[in-house]
């Protein structure tokens, strides 16, 4: 079973009593919520519980963790979920719809945690999964209960004296506790056994004494008591906490935990040394002052495939951004936040087109929560809007090739409703809003979107964006079967590209486009020309996500004059691309072009289970093959083939055994790792008779060339 939760990093302490309690809760209700002050172990110790619900395999389709402290916006609470979750879904159909369909046959555990701003919209959700999905449990974890119907409510206490002690000793490591065991029960007693203070507490360890810090912390909850009578009870205890951690900072340490709030997830030291820095922060002071933070425990370092990253808690972040509010400086840094993501995009768009597309992808997933605030700050301000359309249009590679297609429909929809001052930026938002469109199957907001585009670009004179809308239109074209209007339209689109000096992953897949246009006009040498020129330049680059679609056209073409094995050969490379990029639908598309091959190469099993396989994944897509009879051809020819040889009785048997592999098991199968072993593939000879001369014949792909089964390029999966 998958639990999918994140490994502890240091020894959980106590817990044993609230553990059992909360395992009687979830076998009795169906929604369990654990409440508590901020502070006080709430994540930790759902994390704990979901890990033991785990390791006893009570939900056989896993355990999900969804967690929401960085979102602000309740427009994307569904889509985090659906990424929680896994999930790529690129039709039209609402998230929750997706999220509803997907859990109505699980049996899973959904931990959501962090989710106190955005309660209301929280509770909405949950209620309604759970009405929708049976076998769905929710294990939650904030500030305050969901208060829906069903649901149950666990009260996280601190921890009691003896827990607390050996929690501050753990968390002290080698530092000096012996000998000062009475100080140092006394010090918990007073932090109210609150584990993010012991925590934040063990963290001054190597500059002061326990008996320092338990004089520090008289003078620290005194001058908070002053200042906050009030404040909720819970509060007063959490903002002596954070407050006391923040006395005890030096200036500059202070100054940078301010700062560091403006970041809304992970960050990097390159950005703190841009976004933090100033006259009384130099430069070469940033990073002496982050490892000071990072040792009393404010600041939370993490280890990635992309490098060393840096967080704060929640609490804590709220708490400096309550000081930088103060000082009057939160302006100057949301701005340069702003801009340093502005410059990210950029770099990250340029850098798209090059041999180091996996890291981008992986740059700007890690990248997201700041990404979402640097566009909700250039929102605030009628002057800075155009920068909000002018960061969702750059990332039209990572919505469109990374599976991030509705959210990014989210954004570009969302700043447009800005009137920006720049119009190039309205227009990159316009044609990028159209590609998503077009993705998804959304026709009428495409052509509305693109139309606009293209109408405003020709009336300022903007070439490039001109050439884009003309592309984008023409791609309407190919999806919608009107294959002499896509070939005018992505021909006149790369004369535009052309004469701009525009060269980038787009125009290679115009080229694409227009080689899968031409050739389901019958002029297959011509597509093959024209892929082989962009599989050249993709080489020339290191270009790989466009190169792919260039290879399963050649594949096609490949079969078509009868040398299957390298037909195979080629959807392979193209079918690791698209999964190592989350692109489903090319993944989806080219293991039907396989199951073709393999029923010509005398294994209709495998092409059964192929065929199955790939119609699981259609519905996370849109319509089979686009509802295109130019695309449905290929499926068509291989049901018709597979069918003959294996009866309609076996046909089905294999294709629903096929249907049971998910997109990753069905990829290693197609790449050859997944056959042995997995309950699916016969290793038997199918039951056949030698197909006659005529058949042999159809086999090797003689079939109408406008039935060509190539891709439009419609959108990537995650």
């Amino acid at each position: 079973m998958r639990s999918h939760l994140p490994a502890e990093l240091n020894r959980f302490v106590g817990r044993d009593r609230e553990l059992a309690q909360l395992d009687d809760l979830l076998r009795d209700a169906r929604m369990v919520t654990v409440t508590g002050v901020g502070g006080v172990g709430k994540t930790r110790f759902v994390l704990r519980a979901a890990a033991g619900l785990a390791e006893q395999e009570r939900y056989c389709d896993g355990v999900r963790l969804v967690e929401l402290a960085a979102l602000t916006d309740p427009g994307l609470l569904d889509h985090a979920v659906v990424e929680a979750l896994g999930l790529t879904d690129h039709t039209a159909r609402a998230p929750r719809q997706a999220l509803l369909d997907h859990l109505a046959r699980r049996q899973l555990l959904l931990i959501v945690d962090g989710f106190e701003q955005l309660v209301d919209a929280c509770a909405e959700l949950v209620r309604e999964l759970l009405r929708g999905a049976p076998g769905l449990r929710v294990l939650a974890a904030g500030r305050l209960p969901l208060r829906i119907d069903g649901e149950r409510v666990l009260t996280l206490a601190p921890l009691n004296g003896q827990d607390a002690l050996r929690l501050f000793c753990e968390r002290a490591g080698e530092r000096p506790v012996d000998g000062h065991e009475t100080a140092a029960a006394e010090l918990c007693r007073r932090l109210d056994g609150i584990p993010l203070a012991l925590e934040l507490a063990a963290g001054r360890l190597g500059a002061l004494s326990v008996e320092q810090l338990l004089r520090r912390i008289d003078d620290r909850f005194q001058l908070l008591t002053g200042g906050g009578r009030g404040a909720l009870p819970r509060h007063q205890t959490l903002r002596t906490t954070i407050g006391w951690s923040h006395e005890l900072c030096t200036t500059a340490q202070r100054l940078l935990w301010a700062r560091l709030s403006v970041f809304a997830g992970p960050f990097d030291l390159e950005a703190v040394e841009y976004i933090c820095v100033g006259p009384d922060l130099p430069q070469e002071a940033v990073l002496d002052v982050l490892g000071e933070l990072l040792d009393q425990s404010v600041v939370v370092r993490e280890d990635t495939a992309g490098g060393v990253r840096y967080r704060l808690l929640d609490t804590v972040r709220e708490y400096g951004a309550e000081w930088l509010a103060a000082s009057g400086d939160a302006v100057r840094l949301h701005r340069r936040h702003r801009d340093w993501y502005l410059g990210l995009a950029t770099w990250c768009e340029l850098d798209w087109f090059s041999p180091r597309q996996a890291e981008v992808a992986a740059r700007v997933e890690g990248e997201l929560p700041n990404l979402r605030a640097a566009m909700e700050f250039s929102l605030q301000s009628a002057r800075d809007a155009h920068l909000a359309q002018y960061l969702a249009g750059t990332l039209w590679f990572y919505w469109v090739g990374c599976g991030r297609l509705a959210e990014g429909r989210h954004w570009l929809a969302h700043v447009l409703e800005a009137e920006g001052e720049h119009g190039s930026s309205r227009l990159r938002a316009l044609w990028v809003l159209g590609y998503v469109a077009v993705l998804q199957g959304d026709a009428v907001a495409a052509i509305a979107a693109l139309h606009e585009c293209r109408e405003q670009a020709e009336g300022c004179g903007d070439a490039v964006a001109t050439a884009y809308a003309v592309h984008r239109t023409g791609c309407l074209s190919l999806v919608t079967d009107d294959m002499a209007r896509a070939e005018e339209l992505l021909g006149s689109a790369l004369a535009g590209y052309e004469e701009a000096g525009e060269l980038n992953s787009n125009v290679l897949m115009c080229r694409i486009e227009l080689a899968m246009a031409v050739g389901f006009r019958g002029r297959l040498d011509e597509a093959v020309s024209l892929c082989e020129q962009v599989v050249e330049v993709c080489e020339d680059h290191g270009e790989r996500w466009a190169r792919g679609y260039a290879l399963y056209v050649l594949a096609y073409a490949a079969w078509h004059g009868g040398d299957r094995r390298r037909a195979r050969e080629l959807l392979r490379e193209t079918l690791a691309t698209n999964h190592a990029f989350h692109d489903l639908v090319g993944t989806v598309l080219t293991l039907e072009m396989l199951a073709l091959i393999a029923v010509d190469d005398g294994d209709p099993v495998e092409a059964a289970v192929l065929q199955g396989a790939a119609e699981r994944i259609w519905p996370s897509v849109g319509l089979p093959l686009f509802g295109s009879a130019y695309f449905y051809a290929a499926h068509v020819l291989c049901e018709e083939r597979t069918r003959e040889r294996l009866g309609d009785t076996g046909y089905l048997e294999h294709r629903r055994r096929g249907a049971r592999l998910d997109a990753a098991q069905a990829v290693a199968r197609a790449l050859g790792g997944g056959h042995e072993g997995d309950g699916v593939r016969e290793l038997t000879p199918a039951r056949e008779t030698p197909a006659s001369p005529a058949q042999r014949r159809e086999g090797s792909g003689h079939a109408e060339a406008r039935r060509l089964p190539l891709r439009a390029e419609r959108g990537t999966a995650g």
